[in-house]
């Protein structure tokens, strides 16, 4: 967020770099600076003429160019915005010689999502010299937590942790999507009010009750009611509630409380901090450890590989995913 601050407030200042090539698995701030310099570069009565959007399934690294070299009509600069320009990979090399004399009154952005460049080739050094160029990495999930508050802070907002937990397994790591649901959730709710797992659950459709985190924390406190409740919702539900998402988050939350039992310095800083988790949650952890000792956390996470190669039908067929989960729960408690 940091680099995309800093290109952001250059652009802002005036200072315009003739070439911006935008790549990466993370396609939300690849749309955000694309977007910024679109409605920034140019007064809104210079872009008829001045601003053009080419895709790069229709075009050529030639038609690129050509259209990069033509001086702008009646205004300082003219702005090319290829998107989708990841098409262009077998001849994008092609690009080399104009980037390394571009022309001054011409902002040329590349699109070039899901893929990235090759650091040792020609116009990988070309653009570091004479552009900006931007590798936007995709959050691993136990970092989208963070990022979900940081955005929300910057609003003027907050949000409850458990609430962020719920966005996170419901619309996983895709920035974009969760972007769109917190617009939505502040269109909704007061600035001054807390986003909570409540108003989550009420605009947004997310049991705040039957969901993995819930069943991770049954459980972890060995409350057997709860998780044989939260099972049975989740195989009423199959489609809400896929078999993969539980097992992948049950198998993290048990090699993480192995991680626990090895640590030798067990203060709620140190635990977040080594885990990757938010602090809110290091309660959690402390007493599953109490319920299972190092040795029983080793079994539970080779049962839950063992599900997880029943659940693709190895080894298992014709059983439902609330069977094959029931089954778990008796094995884990």
């Amino acid at each position: 967020m940091d680099e995309v601050k800093q290109i952001v407030a250059n652009i802002r200042d005036g200072n315009i770099s003739p070439v911006y090539f935008l790549m990466g698995d993370e396609p939300y701030y690849i749309d955000k600076i694309s977007e910024f310099i679109e409605n920034n570069v140019l007064a809104e009565e210079e872009r008829g003429f001045n601003q053009m959007v080419m895709y790069g399934k229709e075009v050529s690294v030639d038609d690129i160019v050509s259209n990069a070299k033509r001086y702008p009509m009646m205004a300082e600069k003219q702005v090319v915005v290829v998107k989708e320009a990841q098409h262009l990979s077998r001849t994008i090399d092609a690009l080399s010689s104009y980037v390394e004399k571009p022309l001054d009154s011409t902002v040329l952005v590349l699109c070039y999502k899901y893929n990235k460049l090759d650091k040792r080739k020609r116009l990988y050094k070309s653009i570091q010299k004479h552009g900006v160029l931007f590798e936007s990495k995709k959050l691993y999930e136990n970092q989208v937590s963070e990022w979900i508050r940081k955005v929300l802070h910057g609003k003027g907002r907050r949000i409850d942790p458990k609430a962020c937990m719920l966005l996170v397994e419901f619309l996983g790591t895709d920035l974009s999507k969760i972007n769109n649901e917190l617009e939505k959730l502040q269109l909704v709710i007061p600035k001054e009010t807390g986003i909570t797992a409540e108003a989550i659950e009420e605009n947004i459709g997310i049991s705040k009750d039957y969901n993995n985190f819930e069943l991770k924390k049954a459980i972890g406190e060995r409350n057997i009611t709860k998780a044989t409740r939260i099972i049975t919702y989740f195989a009423q539900n199959p489609k809400d509630n896929p078999l993969v998402v539980t097992v992948t988050l049950l198998h993290n939350f048990f090699t993480q409380l192995l991680n626990y039992h090895g640590l030798s310095d067990h203060s709620p800083r140190n635990v977040a901090s080594v885990l990757g988790v938010s602090p809110y949650f290091v309660g959690e952890y402390k007493i599953a450890a109490k319920n299972y000792p190092m040795k029983k956390v080793s079994q539970i996470i080779s049962h839950l590989r063992e599900l997880d190669l029943k659940g693709k039908g190895v080894g298992a067929t014709n059983i439902s995913h609330g069977d094959l989960l029931k089954e778990l729960l008796v094995k884990i408690i």
